[in-house]
């Protein structure tokens, strides 16, 4: 769209067709726009995905292709993907304000009017016809395909409050239009396709093709300028419908989204999506990564329903309460998550995953071994090459170290045994392990050590107890 000065709103001043005329306006399709929005953004090193993590050498090349050809597209992945996230972000290709016919039911340019009704209107005012400016969070439609989906929600039906007017059934103006006419302009998603019956795929097969839609009796020649987008499960998993043959060839473009395959962008994703209520420490979030990323090889775990980053995700968001309802009851000041939360994560998280059959009764004892080894292997990677001899030495001597959800930080640090003095110039073991993680506060100081004793305990160097809200390392 052509920059014309703006208002106090951001909207560009024209209110008529004459005075957006005046300002140089052209119009555009919609997937010209977004050509056009992209192209730019690629050309000026922006980046047109906020958000997105993983896609960069696979989904999101393939979306691109797709988008500069103007092709409708349908994301295909397992739960938990990050589809609906993708054809959220494509909003963000559209014109920040475009000009819409005033009183207009579809979002018609005033420069096209499409309507009988806004075609009557512009003869009759001309230059005069008036202008409102619709912003492009407005012009971005998303509707969660369920079985009940009717012809009349996607397309449109009669308007017996128009008829019972007065008007005539052969009157194209009783018609309501339905989410797809309405999306005219902009773009329209439709979330889990295979849901819709077959018989409401059918009606969309014009609409995809044609551009025009059909409503009972009626043929509208509507040049309806809309991107449809839609996802769905891969069809050997969902057994509850497909995408039928027809309406699957006229997307222009099917694209397979993946979960995560680097741990920093599992680990950025959680960051990102989480909300947590208190501090959980980096290296607890690259557990939790790595837990999922386990789930997501194992033999045990239903990989064809798979596993969701939604389960990683609120796992952080349960140990983060746990260390925060920790805080409140023992009356800490600061509420640091420490290891002994990641098995309350353990303890709601189970009903996310779908296990193979033959493996009933044993999800608890899978979820604990994934989680000791996704553990073990954060312990390998953060504190390899740091000598823990004195602390596994002390510990042999009788010294035991006590943990839980009723154990403070500060108390958790002063209990833990004292240790003989390092050589000349260096810092007890203690401090090195909390620099290994960055820990400086009572907190993260508190999850590091203990960290390193699970990790212990993971070698099998020293033992652990646990019970009554306790866990006892000696």
């Amino acid at each position: 769209m052509t920059a014309t000065t703006s208002t106090s709103t951001g909207q560009p001043p024209a209110t008529t067709v004459g005075e957006l005329r005046a300002s140089g306006h052209r119009a555009k399709s919609v997937r010209s726009e977004i050509r056009d929005n992209l192209l730019a953004a690629l050309a000026e090193g922006r980046d047109p995905w906020p958000g997105l993590h993983g896609f960069e050498g696979s989904v999101i090349p393939q979306l691109e292709r797709a988008l500069i050809a103007g092709h409708d597209v349908v994301l295909l992945g397992e739960r938990g993907q990050g589809k609906t996230r993708v054809l959220r972000t494509l909003a963000g290709l559209l014109d920040e304000w475009t000009p819409v016919l005033a009183g207009s039911e579809i979002g018609e340019h005033p420069y096209e009017p499409v309507t009988v009704a806004s075609i009557r209107r512009a003869a009759e005012l001309g230059d005069e016809l008036p202008v409102v400016w619709q912003h492009r969070d407005e012009r971005y439609a998303e509707k969660l395909a369920t079985p009940d989906t009717s012809v009349a929600d996607l397309i449109g039906d009669v308007d017996p409050m128009k008829v019972a007017e007065g008007r005539s059934l052969g009157d194209p103006e009783t018609i309501h239009f339905g989410l797809i006419p309405r999306s005219h302009r902009g773009i329209v998603a439709i979330n889990e396709l295979p849901d819709l019956a077959e018989r409401i795929q059918v009606a969309m097969l014009n609409v995809m093709e044609e551009r025009d839609i059909q409503i009972r009796g009626y043929v509208l020649r509507l040049p309806l300028d809309v991107l449809v987008l839609a996802s769905a499960n891969p069809e050997d998993y969902t057994n509850r419908g497909r995408i039928i043959t027809p309406l699957k060839d006229r997307f222009g473009a099917e694209i397979r989204t993946h979960y995560p395959l680097e741990l920093a962008d599992e680990v950025a994703v959680i960051r990102q999506e989480a909300h947590l209520v208190a501090e959980v420490p980096d290296v607890l979030v690259e557990i939790l990564a790595r837990f999922t990323r386990a789930l997501r090889g194992s033999n045990a775990v239903d990989q064809r329903s798979g596993v969701s980053a939604r389960f990683a995700i609120a796992g952080a968001e349960t140990v983060a309460a746990a260390a925060l309802h920790r805080a409140t009851v023992q009356g800490e000041e600061g509420a640091v998550a420490r290891v002994v939360d990641l098995e309350t994560a353990v303890d709601v998280l189970g009903g996310k995953i779908e296990f193979e059959t033959g493996e009933e009764g044993r999800e608890r004892e899978i979820l604990d071994h994934l989680l000791r080894t996704a553990t073990a292997e954060a312990v390998r990677d953060h504190f390899r090459g740091l000598d823990l001899g004195a602390l596994v030495e002390a510990i042999e001597d009788g010294a035991t170290v006590v943990t839980g959800e009723q154990v403070t930080a500060r108390d958790f640090l002063t209990g833990l045994p004292p240790l003989p003095p390092s050589e000349a110039g260096e810092a007890d073991v203690y401090d090195r392990i909390c620099e290994r993680l960055g820990a400086t506060d009572d907190g993260s100081r508190a999850s590091a050590v203990e960290l390193a004793l699970e990790g212990l305990y993971l070698a099998r160097r020293v033992a652990k107890e646990s019970g009554d809200g306790e866990t006892v390392y000696g």
